[in-house]
This record gives C-alpha cells, structure tokens and sequence, in this order.
C-alpha cells in the first residue's frame, strides 16, 4: 500500500505535479461526493441556464438581419446570460470552498478523507466569506489585465493563494493579500510555472473528455449552416461541459500542494509537527528498566 500523500512538507516542481495527480487519483471517490453534494445544484442550474442562454442566442442569430440593434443586443445579451454568470459564481465559490475544506479536513484528521459532513462544517462558514471574496478578487484580476495584461499575469498567482490561506488560516481578505505577497516574495515564477502546468493538464483532460461533444457541434455547425445548431445538440454539449468540471478540482488540489510547500519553506510547520508527533510516540513507549 502506498503511502498517503502528506501536505505539509518542501516540495519542488515535478513533486507539486505528481502529487496533485496522485491525490486526485486516491481520494477520487469522496473528492467526487463532495463535489456532488455542494456543487450538484450549482451544476444543474447552470446546465439549464445555459440550455436556455444558448437557444436564446441561436434565436437571435437566425433572426440577426431582420431586427433593430437594439433587439440584436437584448438577444445575444438576456437576462438568461446573466443567470449563467451568477450561477458560474456561485458553482465557483462552492467548488473551492468544498475542496479546500476536503484538504483542510484530511489534514486535520491524518491523511484520512473526511465526510460530507465534516466538509458541511467548513462549508457553511467560509461559503459567504468566500463567494464576496471572490467578487473583489475578480474585479482586480479584470483590472490588472485591463493595464497591458502584465499586471493580471503578476496578480495571477497572488490572488489564486488568497482563497486556500482564507481557509486554511481562517484569515481575512486583508490578511490573505498580505501574506500571499510575502509567501511568493522568491518563488513567484516557481509558483507561476506551477499553476499553469496545472491548467494545461486541467484543460487537455477536460477538452478529451468533452470531445464527442466538440466533434457533435463542428458536424451540427456544418451540417445546419445558417440554421446553427440543433436544440439536441445544444442539450448535449452543454450537459457534458457542465459535468467536465468535475476536472477543476485538480488546480485546487495542487494550489494546496503550493500553499503548504510555501509555508514550509517559510515556517517549517510541518516539519516541527513531524518531530512532535516522533516525541510523542516515544514517550508513549515502556520503560527498558522496569520489569
């Protein structure tokens, strides 16, 4: 049996990836219960959204040349697109927030996964914190790629610690921003490296697993031509893109992997609960000189 694959402890860039993967692969079964649990309702509301968003959009396509510009707009931007971004924001907050409690819980409990009902716990205190968090952090993503694209891509890893140290910290907004920086002060381009491997491998897993639906909507494309695509078609490739980012976990499990080899390079935090943990066991053991 193999052994469990423990957060707290320096990593370099290989072992960040191998690792993700091989926690990914371990633990899929409850990660895949949390992940239905907290974001299933996220998931199917946003596949309906979507449905509708996207026959909307068809609608108005069909329909581009023989109407104002202002029904153009109101048909290509619905109150149905609105829902999918909303819907997206939410099923967002609730895909980190439960995994990172996953993490948080299985370290907690040593190396053991928890239950859904542990993850609840975590889940119903950090979930507003978060959703609001996210909301500013965002709108600071936006800007920073608006000024030239450089600031984004500098601000990309910094925001993307922000969430698991809110969690695993049970710190502020303030805060997080705060230590992120220091926690990246050498290792940005480590830990920029890092995160895009990560999304490479995240995106070429979910594009193979969705690429039926990809090959069903270029034939559609082809075959209806102006007509756009069918509302099966609609259905389907909205159905199995909902259900890919199931994939997603994957960049959150390694941004846990980079939070804790950060920390421990900085505090060595695991490595003084690791010789407690050796002090305790021998004190636990009988005296040689008593008989």
């Amino acid at each position: 049996m193999s052994e469990k694959v423990e957060f707290k402890k320096l990593r370099e860039f290989g072992e960040i990836i191998n690792d993700t993967i091989r926690f990914f692969k371990e633990n899929f079964k409850p990660l895949l219960k949390v992940f239905v649990y907290f974001c299933g309702v996220f998931i199917v509301a946003g596949m309906v959204a979507t449905i509708f968003q996207q026959m909307g959009m068809q609608h108005a396509i069909r329909n581009f040349g023989s109407v104002s510009t202002y029904a153009r707009l109101t048909g290509l931007l619905s109150v149905t697109y609105f829902f999918v971004v909303l819907i997206g924001m939410f099923g967002y907050t609730a895909l980190n927030v439960s995994i990172f409690s996953f993490v948080a819980l299985y370290i907690e409990k040593g190396n053991v996964a928890p239950t859904v009902e542990e993850v609840w716990g975590y889940f119903k205190y950090y979930f507003l914190r978060v959703f609001g968090s996210n909301v500013v952090l965002g709108l600071l993503l936006i800007a920073g790629f608006c000024l030239c694209l450089i600031p984004g891509f500098y601000l990309f890893p910094i925001i993307s610690l922000m969430i698991p140290i809110m969690i695993f910290e049970n710190a502020s907004l303030g805060y997080s921003f705060s230590h992120a920086f220091k926690l990246l002060r050498e290792q940005w381009w480590n830990t920029a490296a890092t995160l895009f491997v990560l999304w490479i491998i995240t995106y070429a897993s979910s594009s193979f697993a969705s690429l039926p639906a990809i090959i069903l909507t270029m034939v559609s494309a082809m075959t209806n031509g102006p007509k756009g695509l069918g509302t099966s078609v609609i259905i389907i490739s909205t159905v199995i893109q909902y259900l890919c980012q199931v994939f997603m976990i994957i960049p959150i499990i390694g941004l846990s992997l980079c939070y804790f080899n950060l920390s421990e390079r900085q505090n060595s935090t695991g490595l003084m609960d690791r010789i407690q943990k050796m002090g305790q066991e021998q004190n636990t053991f009988p005296n040689q000189e008593e008989y």
